[in-house]
């Protein structure tokens, strides 16, 4: 799909940003590994999901390359019963974007989707967070890298261990023994359901 102005799911990224990556585009020439975590506990959670997933693919200097398995999940830092539960899961990219502008098109996914930050651990449509980029580490208030709660969450560690069992939380060490220490409760495999890595 060539982006428009007029489609809302590709205007996150500036035209200087654009101009600069629409060349590297096809070979995405010295591309950066980065891992987004997805999550979404309102409306369609799969059908969400899979549009985040694609509009992500859609972006100029954006490849997704691998796709977890879904997580149902309790809510996370509020009373389980008092929100739906979530869907959740990892995807790994390569890209040209630099993180600010990567982080640009993560909020510009979620406004498409009608994300609302009325409330901190609110329910939403769907969250899109960089957990990873390259061996960045910032503590930008902004873009903090690597993402200062994901070496806590299992919804993040489990299917990020499923599409890379070897990986690395810069600063933290092994996602493997990061996962071990937080445990597994409050989520669970959804071997039902399966979201697609984009052709």
């Amino acid at each position: 799909m060539n982006p428009t102005p007029s489609d809302p799911t590709v205007q996150p990224v500036p035209a200087a940003v654009t101009a600069q990556v629409d060349a590297a585009d096809s070979t995405l020439s010295n591309p950066r590994r980065a891992v987004i975590a997805l999550g979404a506990n309102l409306g369609n959670r799969l059908e969400t999901l899979q549009g985040a997933i694609d509009a992500l693919e859609d972006t100029p200097g954006v490849r997704v390359k691998a796709v977890s398995p879904v997580y149902e999940t309790e809510p996370w830092g509020v009373d389980p019963a008092s929100q739906p539960s979530y869907f959740n899961a990892v995807i790994v990219v390569k890209t040209t974007l630099p993180p600010a502008s990567l982080l640009e098109r993560a909020h510009a996914v979620e406004e498409a989707f009608h994300r609302v930050r009325d409330e901190r651990w609110g329910a939403r449509t769907i969250d899109v967070d960089i957990i990873s980029y390259a061996d960045v580490v910032s503590d930008d208030p902004v873009l903090t890298l690597p993402h200062p709660r994901a070496h806590q969450r299992a919804f993040v560690l489990a299917p990020w261990h499923d599409v890379d069992p070897e990986a690395q939380l810069p600063g933290a060490g092994p996602v493997a023994d990061l996962l071990t220490s937080v445990g597994r409760e409050g989520i669970a495999p959804r071997g039902d359901l399966e979201l697609r890595l984009p052709e």
